[in-house]
């Protein structure tokens, strides 16, 4: 009988990978998956781009290249985040295997089995899962419509043994799709500040925003560079241009930087160099900023037909939030409210969702009364078919 090792006897297989499999049937309208549609990648853009590189490049896409990634996509996408303001010259730029490495990098980096390590409530089913591989103890601190609850983070920093990191997603939550105020990060820092608990800040949505009004918000923590915290940022290419280039990227401190790489040769040596050329070209040719904004109408455009739908059909005990950008929508149940029933009952009708429990870092996985709808990866006409079946499913459930 195979002996396997204790980290790895408790992951479990992913909810969503799972929903997966019923999304690919086409009786089914799926509001599962955080996928940008398909009709939206720059496919032809693409092709084009590749086609006008030297051959020199692209024999370079085929081959190994160095851990942190290739010089030139290190200095484009340097150029590219020193937009939004990120202190380039004082930190290091690694590329990661899609931002699901990053994160178990950092996991490696940090937790030795049973280490406390703070995350939201609700969490990035990714980010539960890589600390788990770690053997971390998950604390999860719930999150309102401004953000990370600052109390019980004051109260977890203030405690003698430190956890080894707070992990947050700010920038159109995922799951919950909020937007951090710029208050709550303010108290945030301070919070941790001089307390020796590293931020991850995770930013895979903040391009995609639907109104100028919240620009300022959107700042990230890490372009603030307050003193007394060090910071790991995080993104990726995966929802600005394409998941399956896998590539991300992390900003960190020196020092930290340099434990990740050598975590990061010991994993796979080198991200995709094919993905990289192709991202380099993307951003060089100067089309990136422009491609953004094209999706960034057009989930906005998605998002605005799901609430409107769920404004027509919904009954008024839930409750959910209006996207200000990215992929998703919460929605929150009466107390007592069964979102697995629900789930069932929407597949027999023919959609599908994730259940908010997914997304608790609390195994034993107690709140059932939360559901993540996503509408990026479903056109006007699908979202409109789907949502009544969601509704009607809640209104049998929920009464």
């Amino acid at each position: 009988m195979p002996r396997f090792s204790a980290s790895v006897s408790a992951l479990r297989s992913s909810a969503i990978r799972e929903l997966m499999s019923l999304a690919s049937r086409p009786d089914i309208i799926s509001f599962a998956g955080g996928m940008p549609g398909n009709e939206l990648f720059p496919v032809d853009e693409i092709e084009e781009l590749f086609r006008g590189l030297d051959t020199k490049t692209k024999q370079a896409a085929f081959q190994y290249g160095p851990t942190p990634g290739l010089p030139s996509l290190l200095e484009s996408l340097g150029g590219f985040l020193e937009k939004k303001g990120l202190p380039l010259k004082s930190n290091r730029l690694m590329i990661t295997t899609g931002s699901q490495q990053g994160l178990s990098i950092l996991a490696k980096a940090f937790v030795d089995p049973c280490d406390r390590v703070l995350t939201e409530y609700p969490c990035f089913i990714g980010a539960i899962a890589a600390f788990r591989s770690a053997g971390a103890e998950i604390v999860s601190i719930p999150v309102d419509e401004e953000g990370l609850d600052i109390a019980m983070l004051r109260k977890e920093a203030a405690r003698p043994d430190p956890a080894k990191f707070l992990y947050i997603t700010p920038y159109f939550h995922n799951p919950a799709g909020m937007l951090y105020t710029s208050e709550r990060k303010r108290e945030l820092v301070e919070a941790l500040q001089g307390r020796d608990i590293p931020l991850i800040e995770d930013d895979a949505y903040g391009d995609l925003w639907f109104s100028e009004e919240d620009r300022e918000r959107l700042t990230p923590i890490k372009a603030l560079d307050p003193e007394g915290i060090d910071i790991c940022y995080m993104g990726s290419f995966s929802k600005i241009l394409g998941p399956g280039l896998r590539l991300g990227w992390l900003l960190a401190p020196p020092a930290i930087y340099e434990k990740c790489e050598l975590i990061k040769q010991s994993a796979d040596a080198c991200s995709p160099s094919f993905s990289q050329v192709i991202a380099d070209a993307f951003i060089r040719s100067g089309r990136i900023d422009g491609y953004i904004a094209i999706v960034r109408e057009e989930y906005k455009r998605r998002a605005a037909c799901m609430v409107e739908a769920l404004r027509q059909h919904l009954p008024t005990y839930v409750h959910w939030n209006e996207p200000k950008g990215g992929f998703y929508i919460w929605l929150t149940l009466p107390e007592g409210g069964d979102a697995t029933e629900i789930l069932k009952r929407a597949i027999e009708g023919g959609a599908v969702f994730v259940t908010g429990s997914t997304f608790d870092p609390d195994p034993s996985g107690q709140r059932n009364n939360t559901m993540r709808l996503s509408y990026c990866n479903n056109t006007p006409e699908e979202i409109e078919r789907g949502i009544p079946i969601v509704a009607r499913a809640i209104r049998e459930v929920c009464g």
